[in-house]
């Protein structure tokens, strides 16, 4: 699969297999993460991989939404950089992750596994269970496994709308 037709086929899954993701294929996904740009080169992320059935339920009531202990992998991806903002204003960590977690879905898109990036969370609670220290963010957590259900097609808006050349029109 090429680039375009996994951006093409990436979509948000919400049901998962039971199926567990192979250690290979898993330790391929992250090896993304970690080839993954920031800003100056800080790497100023974690990623904590969470299997164990009992954890990621705790993360599903953490984060009020029940699929995502379905998962058979979530993956909390951290800023340990939180204070960090970057010269046009905007907070580093959040992109730098972000870009991180693009890598992730795309990569997983190439596996045939699915996922999806979950912002509506407890940063208190995730943060307690997984043990992170308070100088850090959680900024996503990223559900990862086999889809089980059969893909949407995505309604996105048309090119016209979104992109602009030379100034914002």
């Amino acid at each position: 699969m090429n680039v375009y037709d996994a951006v093409k086929n990436r979509r948000s899954v919400r049901a998962y297999k039971k199926e567990t993701v192979p250690g290979d294929v898993l330790a391929r996904i992250l090896e993304t993460a970690r080839l993954s740009p920031s800003g100056s080169n800080s790497q100023s992320r974690k990623f904590v991989v969470v299997t164990e059935k009992a954890l990621r339920e705790k993360l599903a009531q953490a984060a009020n939404q029940n699929f995502i202990a379905q998962a058979p992998v979530i993956i909390a991806a951290v800023g340990t950089n939180p204070q960090k903002t970057m010269s046009c204003g905007i907070p580093a960590d959040p992109v730098n992750v972000a870009i991180a977690i693009d890598h992730m879905t795309l990569a997983a898109v190439e596996e045939g596994l699915g996922t999806c990036w979950i912002g509506a969370f407890s940063q208190e609670k995730v943060c307690e269970i997984l043990e992170i220290p308070s100088s850090c963010k959680v900024i996503e957590l990223l559900t990862l496994g086999y889809p089980a259900d059969t893909p949407r097609e995505k309604n996105r808006k048309s090119i016209e709308e979104i992109i602009c050349y030379e100034k914002f029109s």
